[in-house]
């Protein structure tokens, strides 16, 4: 798996797999555990708890937090029938933003399909499919994070 050579900040609800996706990245022992607070893993990610994205009053936080990243990842649970993510929702953010859905090896295509709906409607692009159990899909994640260009932003 190739190196993640940016810093990155993992948005999303509680239970939508950022911390697995966290846990995957840097070989840790795949366990669940309730993000309580926002904790930096290594000099490359920011894990935030799912309350910051799912209530308003912590939007602020989101985006004060957003300035040590590189780049923002919304990441959105497949098998969820609702997202937290508002229409434009990247647009509070000065960075690029791209989409992360998860839990694809247990939602239906049109779960995947709907969720890609929501991350596009909320100004994550591109998005992309993941199992962070398994890995499969996060070295394209990976791959596209390090081709990007940030002069552009």
């Amino acid at each position: 798996m190739e190196t993640l050579k940016k810093k990155i900040i993992l948005i999303g609800g509680s239970q939508e797999g950022k911390t697995t996706i966290c846990q995957y990245i840097n070989n840790q022992k795949q366990e669940y555990q309730k993000t309580q607070a926002v904790v930096y893993v290594g000099d490359t990610m920011i894990d935030t708890p799912g309350e910051y994205a799912e209530r308003r009053s912590y939007y602020g936080s989101l985006q004060i937090i957003s300035v040590d990243a590189d780049v923002v990842i919304f990441v959105k649970d497949a098998s969820k029938h609702m997202s937290i993510f508002a229409p434009t929702f990247s647009s509070m953010f000065t960075k690029p933003v791209i989409g992360v859905i998860t839990h694809i090896d247990v939602a239906t295509k049109k779960q995947i399909q709907d969720s890609h709906i929501y991350l596009e409607l909320a100004g994550a692009r591109p998005v992309f499919e993941v199992c962070a159990l398994t890995g499969k899909g996060i070295d394209k994640v990976i791959k596209y994070i390090n081709k990007i260009n940030l002069v552009e932003y």
